[in-house]
């Protein structure tokens, strides 16, 4: 075998060495994927508990596992068709231990994650050219039982939120807890003579407090309902301080022992302990990772007819990492953030597949059509559950923290503006002076959450155009029609009451929303080539759509629709390196993904920008550095990523080694780093007049931003997921056993 055979053999299996790292598309943010993280920090035993708690999982997995061998027997599967061949079926379990360090309060969290899957797949010819392919996975994660004040029924506590301004009043500290805001139904009768305000919610006492809504309030004489101080967290206190900056409590524990917050988002955020433990055995029967047959047909004029139907996943694009074109199927970033590989963490769909074959032409050496029609029920993003170890961006926490605020009122800090911002200042300690706030039940927050039904018009449609040119260069041409698989927020103007008169109103830029899921488009492409002289391989993928919502502070109803480009490049070089290992290459890639709104929204307001928190463009790197060692049974490697606009930086070491065929462990780390927080900052409505003329700020005439900025809730995409994660370090095992 001559060099440039190995080399091109090398390439084609890159996706293995490479794999353990991957980046997504999060709105505006990209996800950077590692399969370690950074240092170590323990938490105390917790002694008998422990040592019952992991054997009992190990009786379980091990009766598992005789389960699944039992079913490998030929004669104990499901026939599935008359085809005489033997199933072949793989079955392996992992454990993935990890530990995560201080974050931003100070506190240690220890164990987040402690995750023991059993996944078996089978494969069998069924006859008359149909082939059979499954893939079953079970899950329990212990970290709910083994870490419970962090991530199960102990997990919160009381909390207090900032109020700035309330030592000018007289108030000892600047801290009030949930419950007792500065401004609250006492304070607004006494001091500002509205006594008909609804401000204040019941903390106290459980469901006997009447609602204080005048009558004409749908809602009047229902009893308030009960929302204590308890089992809470201030919003992005893991990763981010917020000095000056709106503050608000989100309810952590698991929804059968606190179900402030809790609805379905779309497959996620309403579960219990249990579900949360065993995520795959849900009403979707996500246990069946894939389930699907196919067939080959020869036609006459020597093309083919491919089609592949059932449960499955479909991967478009070429490049690694990124999912650009990757969009038919939705991703489950609660199985582990964003550090899972994504064939672990897509979620599987209901799909038809069917691939028009045309072979070679005058022009091309090969020829595709496919279409995929996914006629599955409409699921977005798993975008995470406030309380548990991965909640990407802390989204799924904003979700519930603003659903409970609706649901329940709440304290929210730093709210009502005493001392307004001075203008051209940055926002923060020192500048303007503000109140914490006790809003009463629908007033603020997330009113619906609007599923698409089933219907043919909400099922996903796609359509790919491959070949080869003579120069062997692979492409493809891609469109898709469907809904987005990520939340956006619309602002209502009429069903939320005025708390400083206690009537519903008709007002722009409410503070309160409904959570949809737009229809978008998308049309793109890939391509990828080599180029021998210089042992480099170049992969390029780009997407163009239509339809897809930014929160914009400069529109009434809180968002705006863009056109997207999104594109990466990768480069992909083995390189024989003397000191690493003479023998072997060691691979060598880079890729830089690229992302523009189109008609960007950014403006000065007298208190700072206005606008869209996303920036207009932004671009993220990485590098991957994997040698070979021991005849590839060593592994080491390093990655490097920079998200260039938020100045957040990643570098994940790891080492694999592979004992046997069938058994491999690993271990690793990842640091995250980042610069000023302040470039997070976002406006954040605190400023919108929703409820003029109580709430305006001076020189304010009517409804709109006028730039006051924090953290919450857009600061979270600016800061992107290795920003919103730099207080995330974590050292992970892994232990991998093929059965």
């Amino acid at each position: 075998m001559d060099n440039k055979e190995k080399w091109i053999r090398l390439l084609a299996n890159k996706s293995i060495s490479i794999s353990s790292m991957q980046l997504v598309d999060v709105r505006s943010s990209i996800a950077v994927q590692f399969q370690w993280k950074g240092k170590v920090m323990q938490k105390k035993s917790r002694g008998g508990f422990l040592r019952k708690s992991l054997s009992m999982l190990s009786l379980g997995l091990v009766a598992a596992t005789l389960s699944v061998s039992g079913y490998a027997q030929e004669d104990a599967l499901p026939a599935l068709g008359d085809g005489a061949s033997p199933w072949k079926v793989d079955v392996f379990y992992e454990n993935a231990t990890h530990f995560r360090g201080k974050d931003n309060t100070g506190n240690r969290v220890g164990l987040s994650k402690f995750r023991n899957t059993l996944q078996a797949e089978a494969d069998k010819d069924i006859g008359s050219g149909w082939k059979f392919h499954g893939i079953f996975r079970g899950t329990y994660d212990g970290v709910y039982r083994l870490n419970d004040d962090e991530y199960g029924n102990k997990a919160g506590g009381a909390v207090s939120l900032e109020s700035s301004a309330a030592p000018l009043l007289g108030a000892p500290s600047n801290m009030t807890p949930f419950g007792q805001g500065t401004v609250n139904n006492a304070t607004a009768s006494g001091l500002l003579l509205l006594t008909n305000n609804v401000f204040g919610f019941n903390s106290t006492t459980p469901g006997v407090i009447p609602n204080p809504a005048t009558p004409s309030d749908p809602a009047a004489g229902v009893p308030l309902p009960y929302n204590p101080n308890q089992g809470l967290r201030i919003l992005f206190d893991r990763w981010a301080t917020n000095p000056n900056g709106v503050q608000v409590a989100v309810p952590v524990r698991p929804c059968d022992v606190d179900s402030r917050g809790c609805t379905d988002f779309g497959g996620y955020g309403d579960k219990k302990r249990s579900e949360l433990e065993a995520p795959e055995f849900n009403s979707k029967l996500d246990f069946i990772r894939e389930f699907y047959v196919r067939k080959t047909f020869d036609l006459d004029d020597g093309k083919q007819m491919f089609v592949k139907v059932g449960k499955q996943q479909v991967v478009w694009g070429r490049t690694d990492l990124f999912r650009v074109l990757d969009v038919i199927n939705p991703v489950d970033y609660s199985r582990n953030n964003i550090y899972d590989e994504l064939q672990d963490i897509r979620i599987p769909m209901w799909i038809l597949q069917a691939e028009y074959r045309m072979g070679a032409s005058d022009t091309f050496q090969d020829r595709n059509v496919s279409v995929v029609w996914n006629f599955d029920q409409f699921r977005p993003n798993n975008l995470g559950q406030c309380g548990t170890p991965n909640s990407i961006l802390d989204a799924g926490c904003i979700l519930r923290a603003f659903k409970s605020l609706w649901d329940n009122g709440g304290t929210v800090g730093n709210f009502a503006n005493v001392v307004p911002p001075t203008p051209g200042l940055p926002s923060g300690p020192g500048n303007g002076a503000f109140l914490s706030t006790d809003f009463g039940p629908h007033t603020v927050g997330i009113r619906n959450v609007e599923l698409p039904e089933w219907s043919f018009k909400n099922t996903q449609l796609g359509l790919k155009w491959e070949g080869v040119t003579p120069g062997g260069v692979s492409f493809s041409l891609n469109a898709m029609t469907g809904r987005s698989q990520l939340p956006s927020l619309h602002a209502f103007n009429v069903g939320a009451i005025n708390p400083f008169i206690g009537t519903i109103v008709n007002s722009s830029n409410l503070i309160a929303f409904d959570l949809v899921y737009p229809r978008i488009s998308l049309i793109g492409g890939s391509a990828d080539f080599q180029i021998p002289e210089a042992k480099i391989a170049v992969r390029l993928e780009g997407a163009l759509t239509t339809g897809e919502e930014f929160g914009d502070s400069t529109e009434a109803s809180l968002y705006s629709k863009h056109r997207v480009w999104r594109s990466v490049i990768g480069l992909d070089r083995p390189t024989i390196i003397d000191w690493i290992n003479p023998a072997e290459a060691t691979l060598i890639s880079g890729q830089l993904f690229y992302q523009h709104i189109f008609d960007h929204k950014s403006a000065m307001g007298p208190y700072g920008p206005i606008g869209m928190g996303d920036w207009a463009n932004n671009v993220t790197g990485t590098l991957l550095i994997r040698a070979s060692l021991m005849n590839a049974r060593l592994n080491p490697q390093v990655v490097f990523a920079r998200d260039f606009k938020a100045h957040a930086f990643a570098v994940a070491p790891s080492v694999s080694y592979r004992f046997s065929d069938n058994l491999s462990m690993s271990v690793g780390g990842n640091f995250k780093f980042r610069a000023d927080q302040e470039r997070w900052n976002t406006a954040d409505e605190r400023d919108s007049g929703s409820f003029l003329p109580f709430g305006g700020y001076p020189g304010q005439t009517g409804p709109g931003s006028l730039g006051v900025a924090g953290l919450v809730p857009g600061g979270a995409f600016r800061a992107g997921p290795i920003g919103a994660a730099w207080r995330e370090d974590e050292i992970q095992f892994s232990l991998k056993y093929k059965f």
